[in-house]
């Protein structure tokens, strides 16, 4: 017997619609009506009334494909936002906003952090004037490294608590050693991702940041984790070598304009406040989390 086009269409008229869709398989929708509606509900194509593509099949059959179609923009927004090209060779071939990302300091250079003539370079204790600590606040130490600064944060805090956030587990063992033996137990090391600084939301009255921002790998979804984790109002002190002085006695690509750094935070959403010129070769610029 030959089936002629209009036996076949007559043929066709027997087969019920469930029938219908189960011979066309699993076929991912064709419209984005039913798609959103299908994700919003939970629910197979094929239940939706008025929806020309039906398929018998159920959401965890297509879900991967959604969300890949969902999110695949996000992550060419997030590729988009950095460049890679050669630079310094202290940096990693990356760049943020026109600034290339520096390598970030190991556990090997402790020594270094803990140099003695630190204090004289920095003004540290100028530093801790400018933060205006009072008892009983949360504040959070980003990129602790060896705990030069979490310790004097902690010794001003007996109250409060310091949170020493750090992407070395290396760094995060000595931090543990170091707060329990010089006996301070307001001190809680945090091991973070290089986009997540891994602490709860609205949870820190303050950050500080010390010579540490100019080598995250991910600036700009650090500053969105750290904007997460401020309570309101909170403030965030960024301490970076100043890019525009040429005496200061650092690495260019380990230094920061204000310019330059104002650009970045306020791209993530903080607001800038001020900047403290009295420290010896860095910025102190202060932003703050709106609301």
């Amino acid at each position: 017997m030959i089936c002629t086009p209009s036996a076949s269409r007559e043929a066709d008229k027997d087969i019920q619609p469930s029938a219908m869709r189960e011979m066309r398989g699993p076929d991912f929708p064709s419209c984005l009506y039913c798609m959103i509606v299908c994700v919003l509900k939970g629910m197979a194509p094929a239940d939706e009334p008025g929806c020309p593509c039906c398929c018998n099949i159920r959401m965890k059959q297509f879900l991967p494909s959604i969300l890949v179609w969902l999110l695949c923009p996000i992550y060419l927004l997030s590729q988009e936002r950095y460049t890679y090209r050669e630079g310094d060779p202290n940096g990693i071939g990356k760049w943020y906003m026109g600034r290339q990302i520096a390598h970030v300091m190991s556990h090997y250079g402790i020594e270094w952090l803990e140099r003695p003539e630190r204090e004289k370079e920095e003004g540290a204790e100028m530093l801790m004037k400018n933060l205006a600590l009072h008892p009983g606040m949360v504040v959070a130490d980003i990129g602790a490294g060896s705990g030069y600064y979490s310790v004097k944060l902690a010794a001003k805090l007996d109250q409060g608590i310091v949170y020493a956030v750090d992407i070395e587990p290396e760094m995060i063992a000595y931090l543990q050693k170091r707060a329990k033996a010089e006996g301070f137990d307001n001190i809680r090391p945090i091991l973070s991702t290089e986009q997540d600084v891994k602490l709860p939301t609205s949870h820190i009255d303050l950050m500080l940041l010390v010579d540490v921002y100019h080598e995250f790998s991910f600036p700009y979804e650090m500053a969105r984790s750290m904007l997460d984790a401020l309570n309101p109002g909170g403030k965030l002190y960024l301490v970076e070598y100043r890019a525009e002085d040429s005496r200061v006695p650092i690495k260019n690509i380990h230094k920061m304009s204000s310019k330059q750094a104002v650009r970045e935070f306020e791209a993530a959403g903080f607001r800038f406040e001020k900047n403290i010129k009295n420290l010896p070769w860095q910025h102190c610029l202060v932003f703050s989390k709106p609301g």
